[in-house]
C-alpha cells in the first residue's frame, strides 16, 4: 500500500493549487491523482480570454491559466498519477484507483482533498422526447471537439440553454461559420453571466430565446430537426406555439452537477440543493479530514475562485495534519425559497467567513440577512449567473444566542428578467 500526507483528487485548477500550496507548507508526501493523461481540467478547452484577472491580475485563455500553474507545480515535490481513476474511498481514507500503467492499487492517505470538478446534464437528465439519433451533444463536448479535436459539431445548430458554455460555443461556432438559429432558454432569464450574452449572442446577432424549450427531436441517423415551444410562467408547455426547426447539432447548455460518485463512497453527507459535500468554513466534509474544494463544491463563475479554493482546502488540511486542527461547527445555515444553494452550510461562529451564494433567479433591490445575529447587506441587482460572496465578519456571530444552532440565511427583493 502507498501512503501519503494528502491525496488530492483531481487534476484542474482547484487541484493544482492545492497541491501547490501543500508542498508550499512543507508537506512532502503530496499525490495527484487524474483521470486524464494531461493536466489543467476543463481549462485546455477554454481558448477564449477573460482567466487570471483576479488571481494574476491579467487576462488571459485558459490554456495559458493552467499552464501557468502546472509550471509551478513541475517545480515542486508533489508526485504525479495521470491516467488513473479514483474509484471509492473508504472510512478509513483509504482510495482504490486503476491506472494505465500501474494497474489497480490501494493508497492510504492521512488526508484527501476532493477536487473532482462537475459534470453536464445530458438529455437523459431533461427528458427530452423523441428519436435518438447523432448529432447531439453537450456544450463542453461540443467546446473539446472544435478547440481541441479539430472538429465541427455540424453547420446548422440549435442551442438549448443559456449556461455560460453554451453561449461561448454560440460564438465560437459562428466564427467558424456555422449557423447558429439561436439560444433557447425554458426559464424566463438567462443563466449565463450578463457578459457573455452580450459579447457572445447580441455582439453576433445570434438570437436569445426565452422561455422555450425543444419538445421533440426528429432524425434517423442523424439529427434533421427539433420541435421548439413556448412556456407559460409555471414552465408548462403552450401547445399551439410549436414551431419546427431543421437542424443538423444540437447543444445543451443544460447546468453542471458535482461530481459525487467518490463522496458517497466515503459516506460524506451530501446537501441536499447542489448535490455536493456539506462542508464547514474549512471546506471539511462530514468525514474528519477529508476536504473538497472547487467545481466539486459548488459551480463557480471564475476560475480564479476556484484557484483559491484550492488554497484554502490544502492550508485546512495541513493544519489537520500538523496540529489536529479541530472546531467545532454546530451552527447550520438554512436557506430561503429564493437561494439555490450556500457554502458552507455548517459553521463554528468563532471566525470570519465567506460564504457562497447562488439565487434561483434575477432580484433587483435585493437584502441578504441573516436575522439570528443581526447581519444584512443590500445589492442593487443579483443574478443566478454570478456567484454572492458574502463576508460575514466574526463579531457578527458574537449575537447569535439559538439553541437550536440554525441561522436562517434569507435573500428577499424584486424579482425581475434581466432580459
Amino acid at each position: 500500500m502507498l501512503d501519503y500526507d494528502v491525496a488530492i483528487i483531481g487534476g484542474g485548477p482547484g487541484g493544482i493549487a492545492a497541491a501547490i500550496r501543500s508542498a508550499e507548507m512543507g508537506l512532502k508526501k503530496i499525490v495527484l491523482i487524474e483521470r486524464d493523461d494531461f493536466l489543467g481540467g476543463i481549462l485546455p478547452q477554454c481558448i477564449h480570454c477573460g482567466f487570471g484577472l483576479k488571481e494574476l491580475g491579467e487576462q488571459l485563455t485558459g490554456p495559458e491559466y493552467a499552464q501557468i500553474f502546472i509550471n509551478k507545480l513541475f517545480k515542486l515535490d508533489v508526485e504525479l498519477m495521470l491516467n488513473t481513476m479514483a474509484l471509492a474511498i473508504d472510512k478509513n481514507k483509504s482510495i482504490d484507483v486503476i491506472g494505465k500503467n500501474n494497474g489497480i492499487k490501494e493508497i492510504k492517505s492521512k488526508s484527501i482533498i476532493l477536487a473532482l470538478g462537475c459534470r453536464e446534464r445530458t438529455r437523459g437528465a431533461i427528458n427530452i422526447p423523441g428519436s435518438r439519433p447523432s448529432g447531439i451533444f453537450t456544450a463542453g463536448l461540443a467546446q473539446r471537439l472544435v478547440n481541441i479535436e479539430g472538429y465541427l459539431p455540424g453547420k446548422n445548430i440549435i442551442i438549448l440553454g443559456s449556461g455560460d458554455i453554451g453561449l461561448i460555443m454560440a460564438r465560437r461556432l459562428r466564427l467558424e461559420g456555422c449557423n447558429v438559429k439561436g439560444v433557447f432558454e425554458i426559464m424566463p432569464f438567462s443563466s449565463g453571466l450578463k457578459r457573455n450574452i452580450m459579447q457572445c449572442l447580441f455582439d453576433y446577432n445570434i438570437p436569445l430565446c426565452l422561455n422555450h424549450t425543444v419538445t421533440n427531436i426528429y432524425g434517423n441517423e442523424r439529427i434533421e430537426a427539433v420541435d421548439i415551444s413556448k412556456v407559460d410562467e409555471g414552465l408548462n408547455i403552450i401547445k399551439k406555439s410549436r414551431k419546427r426547426i431543421s437542424c443538423d447539432s444540437l447543444i445543451l447548455s443544460v447546468g453542471l452537477i458535482p461530481e459525487n460518485e467518490l463522496a458517497k463512497s466515503a459516506g460524506i453527507r451530501l446537501d441536499e440543493n447542489s448535490g455536493a459535500p456539506y462542508v464547514n468554513e474549512f471546506f471539511e466534509t462530514s468525514v474528519r479530514g477529508i476536504f473538497s474544494c472547487g467545481n466539486s463544491l459548488y459551480v463557480n463563475d471564475l476560475v480564479d475562485n476556484v484557484t483559491q479554493d484550492g488554497y484554502l482546502a490544502a492550508e485546512n488540511a495541513f493544519k489537520y495534519l500538523k496540529y489536529n486542527y479541530k472546531i467545532k461547527t454546530e451552527i447550520n445555515i438554512n436557506i430561503n425559497e429564493n437561494i439555490n444553494y450556500v457554502v458552507p452550510q455548517k459553521v463554528s461562529g468563532k471566525f470570519d467567513v465567506e460564504f457562497r451564494i447562488r439565487v434561483k433567479r434575477p432580484i433587483r433591490d435585493a437584502v441578504v440577512e441573516m436575522p439570528e445575529i443581526k447581519f444584512e447587506k443590500k445589492f442593487k441587482f443579483i443574478t443566478p449567473g454570478e456567484m454572492i460572496l458574502l463576508n460575514v465578519k466574526n463579531k457578527y456571530f458574537s449575537n447569535f444566542d439559538n439553541k437550536k444552532n440554525i441561522i436562517n440565511l434569507n435573500v428577499k427583493g424584486t424579482y425581475y428578467n434581466e432580459n
